[in-house]
């Protein structure tokens, strides 16, 4: 747009008779080591870009990985945020997320292997490490097969689902897991921009008792002081 400007200016005084003077020899030089020095700049940033984005997605690729392999995927956040030195206190807390009750349909049913008269109870919740918001967590469970202490403790604390059922000694099934960024889509992801999902479904003893679906965020890529 600048130089649009400059170039209708130029005509103007052209088409009034004004002498435009040339543009100084140093000047031009000076200009035309500043669009190098820019064209350079330009370019480091881009490689630093891709870098980062190379790292961002190698650091995708094992959490998923561990997610996808582990039985809980509370024990493996917890991990990561005291590899990753999110907090001093790197515990994960399920902070509740008000909103409308999504009952659970049919295939959910099915999957959780209840019928439609059983009761199925619906929490979603925010994981986070300190001040930071790892996933969020939609969480269908049937609570005819969890102790009346691990009922209590889901409805009225901020104990993450993983640890109030780790007595059932539990086993994850993964059902799908989607990339959610892009890499190529340019730019680094935000802490609070969706990066991957994954849904799983919870068994005891071969008996499912919960389904989740899981979103993770940015926030799972800060590197917190050393």
């Amino acid at each position: 747009m600048e130089r649009t400007a400059t170039r209708m200016l130029t005509v103007g005084l052209a088409a009034l008779g004004a002498a435009v003077p040339p543009a100084d020899a140093g000047s031009a030089r000076a200009q035309e080591a500043g669009q190098e020095a820019g064209t350079a700049a330009g370019a480091t940033e881009t490689s630093r870009e891709a870098q980062d984005g190379s790292e961002a997605r190698a650091l995708i690729e094992t959490l998923s990985a561990r997610l996808l392999a582990a039985p809980s995927a509370t024990a493996v956040l917890e991990a990561w945020c005291a590899e990753r030195r999110l907090s001093a206190d790197p515990r994960i807390l399920a902070v509740r997320v008000p909103g409308p009750d999504k009952p659970a349909g049919a295939a959910r049913r099915e999957r959780l292997a209840v019928g439609p008269d059983e009761p199925v109870r619906y929490r979603r919740v925010r994981l986070t490490c300190g001040a930071h918001v790892l996933s969020e967590a939609d969480n269908w469970y049937v609570p005819s097969r969890l102790t009346p202490a691990m009922n209590a403790a889901l409805d009225d604390t901020q104990a993450p689902f993983g640890h109030v059922v780790r007595p059932l000694g539990p086993s994850r099934r993964n059902r799908s897991m989607t990339m959610l960024w892009r890499p190529e889509s340019g730019g680094l992801p935000g802490p609070r921009e969706p990066l991957f999902s994954v849904e799983a479904v919870l068994t005891a003893g071969g008996v499912p008792f919960c389904e989740v679906a899981e979103t993770y965020t940015g926030a799972v890529l800060i590197q917190g002081d050393r």
